[in-house]
């Protein structure tokens, strides 16, 4: 209630704000383009929150690797695959249809779409190229002056384009002029990535939700479908490149293998053809399965070896930033396997962030810092490995010596056959290894399956979600409300002047006894006999608020006085004298403002004794007090004529005389003296008063002034010190208050026809 007392005055200008709030509100939702959202959601399949597949799946799709779907969510972001969306809905040639205020969207209502030969070689332009659509001949009239046919590539500034019938094209009767402008596909990129939004569903699912705002909820739906779709498409496209290069190297690993293989079948059939070799010993039989059994496992270590080696050869090399997993080689180390599967992983995700971020970014960071640590890991174990391996195959090469040595007792011929045969079977059944990884290798690169699944296509929503009424409506009000009471406040904050009575209370202890409103009449003398007014009322309550100060018949003195001029202490002191004659006491006003005087005007403006006078012993008490002849029971003391120094006057001990005297043929003494900050005439007589009686005014007295008076009264104090708050205008644009709006109203329209007929003394 008192914040809205505060503001309540400012009643008009809160009504205007109001006015123009709404008025720019009705404007903003009367021309604002309302905007759709189209929402969609997918399924990623993130290694960390489970949605494996399914044995079968896992089978045909052996190159596949698990997404994180903090990265997927970037790389649906990520500039390739919007530039993609770009080129295959046609968005970097909008068409616009001029609208009463500005243009609208086309992209139903046009005709046509715009194709071009080579999107990224297109010319920006913000001009608008008109055309018009005649249905008759199925021709495109290019801004009044080039006639073009449907479907057929022309030459323009911008780049090659063509003109396609819209198959989303809706006829209407409004027949309105159609334009288009030119955007780079990157630019016309940015502009949906403005208004697109990626998010998880929560930290525990790995649904992705896609959120598109657009003028035309049908654009927003073919944006968000034709997203997915590029979005899958490069996944796909990235896992093919992978399986591409691993069956790169088993064909060329397959035709090494085939030629040794072709060149020890013709060795074998040249020996036999040569010597008669058809048939070996029994003796030769048994020998050839051991030293079948021992060369098998020699050639199994020898393939081993070679993958081994090929592998270091790859880490080392990494050409292509994605190497050939091991388990599709054959190497039965699962330690090996797990180190090389960790690395590919790792390059992949490299790779893919590579066109999303920055070098710099800390993810791709991270993953190159991962990558650095396992490659040194996996060398050394590869060279354990070799090691390892190599150790097998000096074992293996031992007990093939001892055969050897058997071999002696067997005749020369079959001997020569057996060692012939034994390489076959190495080489065939490395051949045949490499065989069944081609074939799972080219399953995985027929196979089309994609690493996310779609939950939910494109909807857009049947109502716009955008401008939101209700928000509009309330920012409206918040501005009404806000703007004038920050412009008031900052305002009133500023003003270095005091402005409400909690201020004075705030920054002194002195009381306030009694607030006088502003004087709008101009006149010094508001307090007159028979007449009733707000102001003569304010005089008659300070003049009871003076009885809790002790003013009494025996304790009349009262000193008025001011911290600089201007502040009206001579108008109170003036009013309050004629308000205490008018109860029948005998009041003298006496002017010892002997360094600006303005009583004296008030009064009687031709120069007489006075004050002065009496101090420098021209005068005597009586020859310088004069009646006032049209107000009753009030006499008058000047501040007289004399130019002496107005300090020193006051130090000679004669107005202590004088005051006395006073004090003793009067039945009330004001005072009016120069303002205390100024000068010390204040400090001096209020020794010789019962009470000082400070007049702060409205929107002129200084704060800085009355906190620094507070602090000398500490000092130097004021006898019985009480505040006059005079001055006080109204507030806002209600005449009938002042101040904070907390005081009433009392004038004659409160005062009945009979009443106000008759005379009363205030």
């Amino acid at each position: 209630m008192k914040m809205m007392g505060k503001y309540l005055t400012y009643w008009p200008l809160f009504l205007l704000f109001l006015l123009i709030a709404f008025g720019a509100a009705y404007a903003y939702l009367r021309y604002t383009n309302p905007k759709y959202e189209a929402t969609a959601s997918l399924i990623i399949k993130d290694e960390k929150k489970g949605n494996e597949d399914s044995k079968l799946m896992e089978s045909i799709n052996l190159i596949s690797s698990k997404k994180i779907i903090e990265n997927e969510i970037e790389v649906l972001q990520s500039r390739p695959i919007l530039n993609n969306v770009v080129k295959k809905l046609h968005l970097y040639a909008p068409i616009y249809q001029e609208g009463k205020i500005k243009p609208l969207s086309a992209y139903l209502q046009a005709p046509v779409t715009i194709e071009a030969v080579h999107p990224d070689s297109l010319v920006e332009t913000d001009t608008k190229i008109n055309f018009n659509y005649d249905a008759s001949d199925h021709t495109i009239l290019l801004n009044n002056q080039l006639k073009v046919a449907m479907n057929e590539w022309i030459q323009t500034p911008y780049g090659t384009l063509k003109f396609t019938p819209n198959n989303k094209y809706v006829a209407t009767d409004d027949a309105k002029q159609f334009y288009f402008i030119i955007l780079e596909p990157k630019n016309a990129a940015e502009i949906i990535l403005n208004n697109l939004k990626v998010t998880a569903t929560n930290k525990l699912s790995s649904i992705v939700n896609l959120k598109y705002r657009d003028d035309k909820p049908e654009l927003a739906e073919n944006i968000l479908n034709e997203l997915i779709a590029s979005y899958n498409h490069a996944a796909i496209a990235e896992k093919n490149s992978l399986a591409k290069n691993t069956l790169s190297f088993i064909e060329d690993r397959l035709n090494i293998v085939g030629a040794d293989l072709d060149t020890i079948e013709q060795k074998i059939q040249q020996y036999k053809a040569g010597n008669r070799a058809v048939d070996i010993g029994t003796q030769g039989q048994l020998f050839l399965q051991n030293v079948s059994l021992n060369d098998q496992k020699l050639s199994e270590v020898n393939m081993q070896i070679s993958v081994i080696n090929q592998l270091e050869k790859q880490v080392l090399e990494n050409n292509n930033g994605a190497g050939i997993l091991p388990s599709t080689l054959g190497v039965g180390d699962p330690t090996l396997s797990e180190l090389m599967n960790s690395l590919n992983t790792a390059e992949l995700e490299r790779e893919r962030l590579k066109k999303t971020v920055a070098e710099n970014n800390p993810l791709l960071v991270s993953i190159s810092d991962q990558i650095n640590k396992i490659k040194p890991t996996l060398l050394d174990y590869i060279k354990n490995q070799r090691q390892s391996l190599q150790s097998s195959k000096a074992n293996l090469y031992a007990t093939n010596n001892s055969y050897n040595n058997i071999l002696h007792t067997i005749p020369v011929k079959e001997r020569q056959l057996l060692e012939i045969s034994r390489d076959q079977n190495i080489k065939s059944g490395i051949y045949s290894f490499l065989l069944q990884k081609r074939e799972e290798s080219e399953l995985a690169y027929a196979a089309t399956i994609s690493d996310s699944r779609v939950v939910n296509y494109a909807q857009s929503s049947n109502t716009p979600v955008s401008p939101n009424r209700m928000l509009v409506a309330a920012a409206a009000i918040l501005a009404a409300l806000g703007i004038p009471i920050s412009v008031i406040g900052a305002k009133e904050a500023l003003n270095p002047t005091i402005l409400y009575r909690q201020e004075i209370e705030t920054l002194t202890s002195i009381p306030i006894i009694g607030e006088v409103a502003f004087n709008k009449s101009g006149k010094p003398l508001v307090v007159e006999a028979g007449k009733r007014s707000f102001i003569a009322e304010e005089f008659r309550k300070i003049r009871f608020s003076l009885l809790y100060l002790g003013i009494g018949p025996n304790t009349k003195k009262l000193l008025i006085t001011s911290s600089i001029s201007g502040e009206g202490k001579s108008f109170v002191a003036a009013n309050l004298a004629i308000s205490y004659s008018l109860t029948g006491k005998r009041v003298v006003l006496v002017d010892l403002d002997l360094h600006n005087s303005s009583l004296g005007k008030i009064f009687n403006p031709e120069p007489q004794p006075g004050v002065s006078d009496y101090l420098t012993g021209d005068k005597h008490e009586m020859a310088i007090i004069n009646s006032i002849p049209t107000i009753e029971n009030l006499y008058f003391i000047s501040s007289g004529s004399s130019k002496e120094d107005p300090s020193v006057l006051l130090e000679n001990g004669r107005v202590q005389r004088l005051i006395a005297y006073l004090d003793s043929h009067f039945d009330m003494v004001i005072i009016d003296t120069a303002p205390v900050v100024l000068v010390t005439d204040a400090h001096v007589l209020s020794a010789c008063c019962n009470a000082t009686l400070y007049v702060v005014r409205h929107k002129y007295t200084p704060k800085m002034l009355l906190k620094r008076f507070d602090e000398n009264n500490e000092i130097n104090p004021l006898t019985n010190p009480a505040i006059i708050f005079n001055g006080v205008k109204t507030r806002g644009y209600i005449k009938n208050n002042y101040g904070h709006g907390y005081g009433y109203v009392y004038g004659d329209k409160y005062i009945s026809a009979k009443k106000r007929k008759q005379q009363y003394a205030v």
